[in-house]
């Protein structure tokens, strides 16, 4: 294909993937979609490969999204798809690793022919259970498990799967306003696909798709054909809720003749108890993350860039959750995944990674009666730490990475909750020094505005870990939690008292080389 010519498509698949992003934006009901855009959104050609994803979204939702297409249309038999129809399933191993995550994929249809998919996930406000917390003590308790069954067939809705998911959440017209907006924003991507094949005379985007997948699988093997053959090893170490330590190991192998990269966590630790398990599409999702931002950022992230990259998980893992495991704060663990992987690459490409950073974001539900009486569920809410340090430049600070979301401005919680926030600020000096400093963490502080005791998930990490510098640079400093000024390390789900105070320090991140 001309390069002229195939720079104009991608132009256009680019804008088609991100109206669809902005759509679900707008549409959405929940401020952790609206406002901090915790969600992915991708275009799949005929065989279920991602094309090209929206700018907006985080590496756990997009990377998994790319495998949870195929494994959807593994369950079914494609032929009997009918336009109208979409898909749905929350399985966590099909897809983004918990049941808050909803995956929709919805076919296109050109002249009666499926020419490609539209795809989302986004984390819904509640999916009933446990909540977002790590105390579930198997999978069952977490809330409900939507297998791969049709949303919508030929355009009317599964009356029975929507009568059970509203009676199974708290929040029933919030989960329904999300996934119609993940439905519009699929018939979005259908309408501005179906234009494409309009403008440029196109009776399906096989050859588009073929060009875009196998120009990227060449870029990014051609990259890692630049990098020293061996394996290289990383490792980086935690603590979650109640203290317990999690350590992941990788051994990256370069194979520069193949132009592949294997990553093994041989030696990482085993299941956890908690709800913190990883699935194997989310640890591929941050490992790969990992690899794509250091060696070819500008690279277009699709099936073919992927594609280099290998996992090697042993079978009893943290990040290789086995059935019945609880995995709904899988995130507090897949968060620090690409870490191990980073201290690796930094043996070989050490100018173009970054040092270790608070690592998960601290993530908060709340639940409760309002002073009116008023049951209120929150979606998850974010709060960030620092950022580790460059080799050219200071970690950023209060920034979500590896993660990616914004954080929801505490106006508009205020505004959907009845919470209020005493401080919210940065926590200057909690990054590590170095020839360039790690990023500051930051403090928050807020109550209820309740009548009735309420109940708080909260999921911090790194409360006595502190994130390590690179190359010589210092440590960031560790996380703090407190309830009415007294530190709480074992923070599952907790009954809170009507004008009890949270307070929270995030950590720091890691200076990078010798001061």
């Amino acid at each position: 294909m001309d390069g002229v010519e195939l720079q104009i498509l991608w132009s256009n698949i680019i804008g088609i993937v991100s109206e669809q992003a902005r759509a679900l934006q707008r549409i959405a009901f929940s401020p952790i979609v609206r406002e901090a855009g915790d969600l992915a959104n991708g275009l799949f050609d005929e065989k279920a490969r991602m094309v090209a994803q929206a700018v907006t979204g985080t590496p756990g939702h997009i990377n998994s999204l790319a495998a949870a297409a195929s494994n959807l249309l593994a369950e079914i038999d494609t032929s009997t798809l009918k336009p109208g129809d979409v898909l749905i399933t929350n399985d966590p191993w099909m897809s983004a690793g918990h049941f808050f995550d909803i995956t929709i994929l919805s076919p296109i249809f050109r002249h009666d022919r499926i020419i490609g998919y539209a795809g989302s996930t986004i984390h819904h406000t509640d999916i009933g259970g446990y909540g977002i917390g790590s105390g579930a003590r198997d999978i069952h308790e977490e809330g409900l498990w939507i297998p791969v069954m049709k949303l919508y067939e030929e355009g009317r809705p599964n009356k029975t799967l929507f009568d059970i998911i509203k009676r199974n959440v708290r929040t029933p017209d919030a989960l329904m306003g999300d996934l119609g907006a993940q439905v519009s924003s699929g018939m979005i991507a259908a309408e501005r696909l179906n234009a494409l094949c309009d403008r440029y005379k196109l009776d399906d985007i096989s050859s588009l798709s073929e060009e875009i997948i196998s120009r990227s699988e060449n870029a990014m093997r051609d990259r890692i054909r630049q990098l020293p053959s061996g394996t290289y090893h990383g490792s980086s170490e935690f603590d979650v809720s109640g203290g317990h330590v999690i350590t992941l190991k990788t051994a990256v192998t370069i194979d520069a003749d193949a132009g592949e990269i294997t990553i093994d966590f041989e030696g990482s630790s085993g299941p956890s108890h908690m709800g913190i398990n990883v699935v194997p599409a989310y640890t591929h999702a941050y490992a790969t993350f990992a690899v794509r931002s250091t060696l070819n950022p500008d690279l277009p992230n699709n099936a073919g860039s992927l594609a280099p990259i290998k996992l090697k998980l042993p079978d009893e893992c943290v990040v290789n959750a086995r059935y019945p495991s609880p995995v709904n704060a899988r995130h507090v663990v897949g968060m620090y995944v690409p870490f191990p992987v980073l201290k690796a690459l930094a043996q070989v490409v050490p100018d173009e990674v970054v040092a270790e950073g608070s690592g998960a974001v601290w993530t908060i539900q709340i639940q409760g009666r309002d002073a009116a009486g008023k049951p209120f569920t929150s979606s998850m809410f974010n709060y960030s730490g620092g950022m580790g340090a460059r080799a050219k430049k200071p970690g950023l600070s209060a920034i979500c990475y590896p993660t990616g979301v914004s954080a929801v401005p505490v106006e508009v919680l205020e505004a959907s909750y009845p919470i209020v926030f005493t401080c919210k600020e940065l926590e200057r000096g909690t990054g590590g020094e170095g020839k360039q400093t790690g990023g500051d963490g930051q403090r928050i502080g807020y109550r209820m505005r309740t009548n009735s005791n309420w109940l708080l998930n909260s999921v911090p990490s790194r409360l006595k870990s502190r994130p390590e510098g690179l190359l010589g640079g210092a440590d960031g400093a560790a996380g703090r939690f407190e309830i009415n000024g007294k530190p709480i390390s074992d923070t599952r789900k907790m009954e809170m008292q009507p004008g009890d105070e949270v307070f929270m320090v995030t950590p720091g991140g890691g200076g990078f080389g010798a001061a």
